[in-house]
């Protein structure tokens, strides 16, 4: 067992992708012993992403997946073939040495393999089991299956975001992936907490549909109370803000090309501060005094505000609104922020981390920092059946010669 805040705990895990392997990833760097089961017969893709793009250099294959890697850095990666007989003997072991069995496939996967809830508890009575997939185990969705973009879309969440007049714009990107992850990670760290206190354990079934559908607290609320559903007739703008409103409240164009600076402004005293760095004559009219005023005739005020944004520096503009106490950022492409913004190094959001087949390697760190059991990560993801050896002889107890020959007999 590890070092960290989480070294006594082991964790049993089929997770992928991102929704669930990101969800033990957050475990494994904080010190828990996360043992990544993989399949020999299929060259371990359970996980599409392994041996996915992106890629570091020109070598392609299983091992040189980048995002598979980002997303199971500290973690042990053993082989397991269970539809063998065996195989499921040493996962049987496995669990009953392991404080959790984690896993996001589609709903039922496990318990067709023999592994369901009543078998994990009488291989081990206090053991925290954590399903994960896009509408849990139960209901009249429970068989189908899911990825991020579709739970964004039957959650409401794609809807709420978008440009007036326009079809929903979404998120671009699999965020309840992400979003899954981590309430998966807290749901883990719940289920433990409650067995040390009580010596039980339990079944955690977790939608990520449902995950999403709990963002929409203040929609919910303002079609309840208001009737006002989130997509209408000239609103809402996903780059303003309705609640409190704010105005102006954008990302407008600057200088060069498909460049952008966010800026908000809050108050009446924030547009003062503003209208004095613009310095322009619409700025000082009577009518922009006045958040009344300023929402009123907001697409005027959009068009007036990116039209002083246009020819100017991104990053002077913002610069020079901070200054005055107004809140302005430049839209920053995802290589400046890592490789050209100071405080991604001053954070330590991106560590290096030794591959066995890539060799050094950038990845996502932690977005938060504890100041006596912080995160800690080093290691890159395993590589396919890398840590057999190191589970199945030091953990289980099994001698070279059988690794062996479960090796030889395609078990492991």
């Amino acid at each position: 067992m590890g070092q960290g805040a989480l070294g006594h705990i082991r964790i049993c895990d089929f997770t992928g992708q991102l929704a669930g392997a990101g969800a033990t990833k957050y475990l494994a760097a904080f010190g828990a012993e996360v043992i990544r089961i993989e399949d020999p017969v299929t060259g371990g893709r359970w996980d599409i992403l392994r041996g996915a793009p992106p890629f570091k250099d020109e070598r392609r294959g299983p091992e040189f997946g980048s995002g598979f890697n980002n997303h199971n850095v500290d973690k042990l990666g053993i082989t397991l073939n269970l539809r063998t007989e065996r195989g499921k003997e040493l996962l049987a072991e496995l669990v009953r040495r392991s404080d959790a069995v984690t896993e996001n496939f589609a709903a039922g996967v496990l318990e067709r393999w023999g592994f369901g809830f009543e078998r994990l508890r009488e291989l081990r009575p206090d053991v925290v089991y954590v399903s994960n997939c896009g509408f849990g185990q139960v209901g009249p969705y429970g068989r189908y299956k899911s990825w991020g973009p579709i739970a964004q879309a039957v959650c409401g969440l794609t809807f709420t975001s978008g440009l007036p007049d326009l079809p929903p714009a979404g998120w671009g990107y699999s965020y309840m992936d992400h979003t899954g992850g981590y309430y998966m990670a807290i749901a883990i760290l719940a289920a433990l907490f409650w067995r040390a206190r009580t010596g039980e354990g339990q079944w955690v079934d977790l939608s990520c549909t449902e995950a999403g559908a709990a963002l929409h607290g203040p929609a919910v609320l303002d079609a309840a109370v208001n009737g006002r559903p989130m997509r209408r007739p000239g609103s809402p703008h996903a780059n303003r803000n309705a609640w409190p409103a704010m105005a102006p409240h954008g990302v407008y164009p600057t200088a060069g090309d498909d460049n952008w600076v966010a800026v908000s402004v809050v108050d009446d005293e924030q547009w003062a501060a503003f209208a004095a760095v613009v310095d322009e004559h619409w700025a000082a009219e009577d009518r922009w005094r006045s958040r009344a005023g300023r929402l009123a005739a907001l697409d005027e005020l959009d068009g007036l505000v990116g039209a002083w944004t246009a020819g100017r520096d991104r990053y002077a503009v913002a610069e020079t609104l901070r200054a005055r106490g107004v809140a302005a950022a430049p839209v920053q492409r995802p290589a400046e922020r890592i490789d050209g913004d100071p405080a991604t190094a001053a954070w330590g959001l991106w560590p290096t981390v030794q591959h066995d087949a890539m060799g050094e390697v950038r990845v996502d760190g932690l977005p938060v920092h504890l100041s006596e059991t912080d995160w800690a990560i080093t290691r890159g993801g395993p590589t396919l059946g890398r840590d057999n050896e190191q589970v199945y002889g030091g953990l289980l107890g099994l001698s070279g010669t059988e690794i062996g020959r479960l090796r030889d007999e395609g078990v492991i």
